[in-house]
């Protein structure tokens, strides 16, 4: 078991990869009552496309599928996973973003019995044909509740427009008809492919003897047979400047909305190190010209073009990376084409001097130090962010060494004109 000292923040990390590929990391907070578990499987809503698990064909199946998969393995023929939990003093959920799926517990009691129980239930598929077109009807009244969620909307609308070819634009519960196609064999399909334990990560924080829970994990996976590791073969279409540079949605809302999107059209860096520099870089870049205390900001509102509403949002993952910049706004058009000049404009911006950065740098660290009181944010945040052998407690090191050319450098390989695009929500006219 490897152990990593932050001494930064006071941590200590455990690691250990087991024989069977699955990569375990444990974080002891004994200061804390509860502790949280979390499995995590690097498959997500765009890996729709693949050669399976065994086999060298490529398939595609129905979008919404992940998702689809994330529901069905809490439902075993012996009953309810979540009763289980509940009953084991644990409350579980599950999430699906667009390249991950998590399952997790949380508990102040029987830490190790919820443990085995988390390992177990995801190990062990359970479907049927009758269990699975149950579910569908389940799943499609969460779809309307998403598409009856103006802000919902207004996201994949950009997303629509600047990955029109791409499975990153669909929603990632996919469609009432997409969903009415997945079977019981697909959900195997998936399953066998993206949940080897070489394709996991399980993560564990809390109150624990570290050497204890590792030796737990171990014995379990032991008592367990997998098939050999195969690398898992994805496949997207290539990563070109096919966008969608303006649309519009009228629907049943009361005050118009605007996002502006920028679609990151080059390579991003290969080693962790610099990947999260890159991304920290330019999350830097973005709250000094667009941060609530920034001149720009305050000109936006005080001109009446944004509201509390404005906000934006840098995404960075395998397969893709953009920004979005958002809100409710009386004038959609003139504010979008603001925004769209301040940020077109970074490189000259009076607002990149060498004393906002370090005042922003100390206020990122703060909140980042006041984050890690909070055992669940670091529970939702860890698996999340893994660059390399990077972590999310390596980022203190990463924003104390940025400086204002790294910050230059990164606005100028990600900002471009061809990769803009606008997308406005409108209410229907009567």
């Amino acid at each position: 078991m490897n152990k990593t000292e932050y001494s930064q923040i006071n941590e200590t990390l455990y690691h250990e990869v087991l024989p069977n590929g699955l990569t375990v990391y444990l974080l002891p907070k004994n200061d804390y009552h509860k502790t949280y578990g979390l499995f995590s499987t690097n498959y997500g809503s765009i890996d729709n496309e693949f050669i399976p698990y065994g086999t060298d064909k490529r398939i595609k199946v129905p979008d919404g599928i992940a998702h689809f998969l994330e529901h069905k393995l809490f439902e075993k023929e012996e009953g309810d996973v979540f009763q289980l939990f509940g009953q084991q003093g644990a409350s579980a959920n599950a999430f699906t973003s667009f390249t991950k799926t998590s399952y997790l517990f949380s508990t102040t009691d029987q830490v190790e019995k919820n443990l085995v129980t988390l390992l177990d239930f995801v190990q062990q598929p359970y479907f049927t044909e009758e269990t699975v077109n149950k579910e569908k009807g389940i799943i499609g009244q969460e779809i309307q509740m998403y598409e009856d969620d103006p802000n919902w909307r207004l996201f994949f609308g950009i997303l629509n427009n600047l990955y029109p070819n791409h499975p990153l634009h669909i929603d990632i519960a996919g469609t009432v008809e997409s969903i009415d196609k997945i079977t019981a064999d697909d959900l195997y399909t998936c399953y066998r492919t993206f949940y080897q334990p070489s394709n996991m990560v399980l993560f564990v924080v809390g109150k624990m003897e570290p050497e204890k829970i590792m030796a737990l994990i171990r014995e379990n996976q032991e008592a367990k047979e997998f098939p050999p590791a195969q690398e898992v073969t994805r496949f997207f279409p290539e990563n070109t400047n096919d966008i969608i540079a303006k649309d519009t949605l009228e629907t049943a809302i009361t005050r118009e909305k605007f996002v502006l999107g920028i679609k990151g059209l080059d390579e991003l860096p290969e080693e962790g190190t610099e990947l999260l520099r890159y991304k920290t870089a330019v999350n830097l870049l973005f709250q000094l010209i667009l941060g609530n205390t920034s001149q720009n900001y305050l000109r936006l509102y005080n001109e009446g073009l944004i509201d509390d509403s404005f906000g934006f949002e840098f995404s960075l993952d395998r397969e893709f990376h953009f920004a979005d910049f958002s809100g409710d706004t009386d004038e959609p058009e003139k504010a979008a084409e603001k925004v769209k000049e301040i940020i077109l404009g970074f490189a000259t911006d009076p607002e990149l001097t060498e004393e906002n950065l370090a005042l922003l740098k100390k206020k990122m660290l703060g909140q980042y130090f006041q984050s890690l009181n909070s055992i669940e944010y670091i529970a939702n945040q860890f698996t999340q962010s893994l660059f390399g052998d990077r972590t999310l407690f390596d980022l203190p090191e990463i924003i104390e060494s940025i400086q204002l050319q790294d910050i230059l450098a990164a606005g100028h390989a990600f900002i471009k004109e061809e990769a803009f695009s606008e997308f406005f929500m409108k209410p229907t006219e009567k």
